[in-house]
């Protein structure tokens, strides 16, 4: 019998499934593995890991020079996914990804924080997590899983949002957007955050806290606290790294100092080669250019020069830092033993963030040498965003590809055949379709006695147990809109809109199979293509009821 786990060891026998849940898992174990009976029926643990605002080229398995050798540990005996995609900003990511229904209907069609005036009190723009949909978490409790979340939450901030009220048994959350890493609580204008302690508003933090170390630790101290019951769990890890402000502990503070000196387009270069000697990329593979607005960096004055890479520096040291805390976490499973018998996902929510903002009180950036300490809130902008987005077009906000295709990967039971790469087309609905799949648990029509809408995403265990699996055939869509920007996706076909500057605001086709960093408009040699993607955008706006926004952060006001 051929293993699934990840040392080529077979794992003990597992928990057997509850009364009353679904075969599911039994097929599911059987269907990859090959498995005895006993095997088929165990439940793995589920850990749910999330970056915020990495880019596809930010990890060292997918073409980057910043060490992240515990996330290259997942991908050496899992799945990389190179055609992966999510939305272009958090929330609406992850929505989809606790719901596996699309954004515009699980309530964050657009971000709470820029609901366009004719969208506001519209159903799936409520900008939380809403009653339409299961929450996965809550299947899985439901289920008899443990559920536990540490990070950041973005979908809701009134209590009965919170993570508490939407299946997580236990949690250490950051409710809103974004903010310090520290232990300030300070939002980006200044305003105290809040945070919750299962379910309860917290006070203060932890003197000394930092989000990467301590969303860890709370996660490791969970695990620990429940694991005598032999119930498994299901942990969501949503860091908030690398999002800016870029902070970091003392001693990692200049843990790249001197490595970016060389500049952003020789970064970017050096990461797109890299990515073709991977097999990430085609050799002939198109790359989108630096955008005209981005001076090349040999034209940059030294000063210019030296603090562009020192931002550059503090963020590849966030990274690698949270890359570390992920080390901590599966180095912990190993000692106490639930490593082989736990499933691991790792994703990046949306593309990297290419906006810069000056910020004012109380953030004080003080000195060059004070860069990266509590109060400072440095980010990197649009020329380092690109190297982070590696070939693709633009960033974060975007429907293009460097916003919306991300890197993930998938290890642990169900895999076969570790350390290959994927290109199948998949999607962050996927995720929570996977997962369900894997702990047996079969999805609902109703929950809690009212109708829900159906689950979009599709299990990804096909391809994990199988290179030659599919789980999308040629004629499956997948569409986006953000902001007012919209794109359709068929096989190969991409049909996009994006508002200017950033594109004509007009549809553009692309075969992204030739022209993966979408510059060779092809609408006018393949008008028929065209013309049926845009009927599938009508068909993707009119089920998931799309609202095109009045007015939007990237478009302005609609024409």
């Amino acid at each position: 019998m051929l293993s699934t786990h990840f040392d080529g060891r077979i794992a003990r026998p597992g928990r057997q499934i509850g009364r009353g849940l679904s075969a599911l898992a039994v097929l599911f174990a059987a269907a990859l593995c090959g498995a005895s009976a006993s095997h088929a029926q165990q439940r793995p643990n589920i850990v749910l890991i999330v970056a915020d605002d990495a880019g596809y080229a930010d990890i060292g398995s997918f073409g980057s020079e910043i060490s992240t050798p515990n996330i290259d540990a997942l991908a050496a005996v899992g799945v990389r996914f190179t055609d992966f995609h999510v939305a272009p900003t958090c929330s609406p990511t992850r929505a989809m990804l606790l719901s596996g229904v699309d954004n515009h209907l699980a309530g964050l069609g657009a971000m709470a924080e820029f609901t366009a005036s004719n969208q506001k009190g519209v159903p799936g723009y409520e900008g939380y997590l809403n009653d339409r949909v299961a929450p996965l978490p809550a299947l899985l409790r439901d289920a008899g899983y443990h559920t536990y979340m540490a990070g950041k939450w973005h979908m809701g901030e009134e209590p009965e949002r919170f993570p508490a009220a939407r299946g997580f048994e236990r949690d250490l959350t950051l409710i809103p957007g974004g903010g310090s890493h520290m232990d300030d609580m300070w939002g980006a204008k200044g305003e105290k955050q809040l945070y919750t302690r299962n379910g309860r508003p917290l006070g203060e933090l932890r003197p000394g806290f930092h989000s990467s170390e301590d969303y860890t630790a709370a996660i490791i101290e969970n695990i620990d606290e429940q694991r005598a019951d032999g119930k498994p769990f299901f942990a969501y890890l949503a860091y908030q790294a690398p999002h800016d402000p870029f902070q970091l502990p003392e001693e990692w503070l200049d843990r790249y100092k001197g490595r970016y000196e060389r500049g952003y387009d020789a970064v970017r270069a050096a990461r797109i080669e890299r990515m073709k000697r991977l097999g990430l990329l085609d050799r002939d593979a198109t790359v989108f250019p630096r955008l005209p607005n981005i001076p090349a960096w040999d034209a940059l004055s030294p000063d210019q020069k030296r603090e562009s890479a020192r931002r550059m520096e503090l963020y590849a040291a966030m990274v690698e830092h949270m890359d570390a805390n992920i080390g901590r976490l599966v180095r912990h499973l190993k000692e106490i033993g639930l490593y082989d018998d736990t499933l691991f996902v790792f994703l990046s929510d949306n593309g990297p963030e290419g906006t810069s903002m000056p910020m004012g009180p109380p953030w004080d950036n003080g000195t060059f040498a004070n860069w990266g300490r509590k109060g400072t809130f440095i980010q990197y902008g649009a020329a380092w965003a690109q190297a982070s987005a590696g070939p693709f077009r633009m960033f974060k906000g975007y429907v293009s590809e460097g916003g919306i295709r991300t890197p993930m990967i998938v290890a642990g039971p169900g895999v076969r055949n570790g350390g290959r790469i994927s290109d199948a087309l998949t999607h962050v609905m996927d995720v929570p379709a996977t997962i369900l799949s894997a702990a047996g648990v079969a999805y609902p029509q109703t929950w809690r006695d009212r109708p829900i809408a159906p689950l979009e995403g599709k299990s990804l265990a096909p391809l994990l147990a199988d290179p030659r699996g599919t789980v999308r055939g040629p004629s499956d869509r997948l569409g986006w809109e953000a902001f007012g920007n919209r794109a359709i996706r068929e096989g190969n076909w991409k049909l996009l809109r994006l508002c200017r500057p950033a594109g004509p605001d007009e549809w553009q086709l692309f075969d992204l199979a030739r022209d993966p960093a979408e510059t060779n408009d092809l609408s006018a040699a393949e008008p028929d293509v065209k013309a049926r993607l845009l009927r599938h955008w009508d068909e993707y706006a009119r089920v998931n009821d799309v609202i095109l926004p009045s007015e939007s952060l990237l478009c302005g006001k609609a024409g």
